[in-house]
Parts: C-alpha cells; structure tokens; sequence
C-alpha cells in the first residue's frame, strides 16, 4: 500500500486537544487571555477548574462558566471539560455548578480528590465513596452530564482511585456514561510500571476521557514532551484500537518557566504549542 494512504489513514486518529488551564494560573491570565493562548497554541477549546482556587471559584460558576464560553466562543473554541472538587450531591454547589457546566457544553467533569486512609478504616471509606459516586451517577443520568473519577498518585499525597484496582472498584458496576474515568497514562505508569496494561483492559469500558502528560518512569518525574516514556508506552494505539473520539486533556506539569527565569506569556505558548505538537505525532503514530 503506497505510503501516502497509509499516512492519511494514520492522520485520521485526531480527537481533539484542550489544555488544563491550571497552567493558565501560574500567569493569572483572564478569560479572554486564556482563549487567546489556546488559540495561539493551535488547541480546540479548554479543560477548565472549577474549584476552590482554581480558575473559577464554585460559588461563581454559574456567573463565570456562560460568560467563559462566550470568550471562548468567539474564537472558535469550548468548554466539553471541567476539574472540579465535587465528590457528592452535597458538594457545595454542586448542582448549580454541573447545570451550568451542561448549559454551556460541558461533556464531563472529574470528581474531586479524596485522601485514602489506611487499614479498616480505609475499606469503609472506598464503600462510603463508591455510595457517594453511586448517587452522584444519579445526579449526572438527571441533568444530562458525565463524571470522571482519575488515577492521579502524585509524590506526598495517597488519593483514592490513584491505584488502578481501587479505581476500578470505585467505578465498577456504575455505568459509565454517568460515572466514568479519566485515564491518565502518566499516573499509571509510575504507579504500575509495565502493569498498567492489564489495569487498563479491565478499565476500558469506564475510560471516557484521556489525560496525558509525559513522565519518567524512573524517579516519578514529570517532563517535556518527548523526553519521557509515555511516547514509548504504546498507549495511543490502545486508545485508536477502542475508537476514543473524546478531547484529550493536555496537562503542562513541567517546568516551562525555566525555574521561573522565563515566565512570560510567549514562553507559555511555546510551551503548550510544543507540548501539542509531539502529542499530535503520538497520534499520527498510533
């Protein structure tokens, strides 16, 4: 088969590119600063926190979220993500923030983190949780939404669901659509090594939404793009094999500041356009 019909064929596997905004706040950069570097880096829209000092405080979410949109509107850009604190019903704001969220097209949003306690204690507390995402599915099948619960394990802290079998058990025999994962391969592959595989075939009918990052394995850090070993993983091929189609939630948790030397909004959007480009090549590659 010539070459060129099997790039194209490659080049087909193109879901679309948000950034996780955090990054966003290291500059306090407004809305319409925001929409612009996300323009500029070439993405389709934004991953948005919505959390106490996030990007959006909670009790302004249904103020801010419409008005964010309409910013991000203007340039073509959207809003299918939110990263929020909400771990039940009773999450303050909780209700008024995902009607918004549905309002103005969000698709999904991640649960809050919860610190994993230890022993007896700890096995109620993954049964009081999965209650708790039992009953938020309820909330999100009523107003139309999805909620994600992540693998997310960084250095110092014991998150629930930040071990790939927990995670599973958490979600298990919820449905998906209402409560679902985001799968990131970075977490899993410093938690698991080579074993995030099996995790992840057990895993695939909840992933609904991919949050990457690169990462050494060796030493838990997170890096540029291209230098560490998520490229290597074979991931993306998995993703291309279940025919994931939903936005990709690019995460900058490197240095790009050069130890803070170059924290400019130039260097802000290098970093995101990079960061994107090599994404893309994992794509085309898979």
């Amino acid at each position: 088969m010539p070459s060129s019909i099997l790039s194209a064929r490659a080049a087909e596997f193109a879901p679309p590119i948000v950034i996780f905004t955090k990054v966003c706040q290291t500059l306090n950069l407004g809305f319409a600063d925001v929409a612009a570097v996300t323009a500029q880096a070439g993405l389709d829209g934004v991953d948005c926190p919505v959390r106490p000092g996030g990007e959006i405080e909670p009790q302004r979410a249904a103020e801010e979220l419409e008005r964010y949109a309409e910013v991000l509107k203007a340039r073509r850009l959207s809003i299918p993500l939110l990263t929020t604190a909400i771990t039940s019903p009773s999450s303050p704001h909780a209700e008024e923030i995902l009607r918004t969220a549905k309002k103005v097209g969000v698709q999904f949003y991640r649960v809050g983190f919860i610190e994993r306690e230890t022993g007896a204690a700890g096995e109620k507390q993954l049964r009081e949780v999965k209650a708790q995402f039992k009953d938020l599915a309820s909330m999100n099948k009523q107003l139309g939404i999805g909620g994600l619960a992540q693998n997310h394990s960084p250095s110092g802290h014991t998150y629930l669901g930040g071990d790939l079998s927990e995670l599973e058990e958490l979600v298990s025999g919820l449905d998906p659509a209402q409560m679902g994962i985001a799968f990131d391969i970075g977490h899993a592959l410093i938690v698991h090594g080579e074993e995030w595989r099996s995790h992840f075939e057990k895993l695939k009918p909840y992933l609904k939404v991919a949050y990457v990052k690169d990462a050494k394995r060796e030493g838990g850090r997170w890096v540029p793009f291209g230098q560490g070993d998520v490229g290597g993983t074979g991931y993306f091929k998995l993703l291309k094999e279940i025919n994931y189609h939903a936005p990709i939630s690019l995460h900058i948790e490197f240095d790009w500041t050069d130890k803070g030397k170059n924290k400019t909004r130039e260097a802000l959007v290098n970093s995101i356009k990079e960061s994107a480009t090599v994404l893309r090549g994992w794509l085309a590659r898979a």
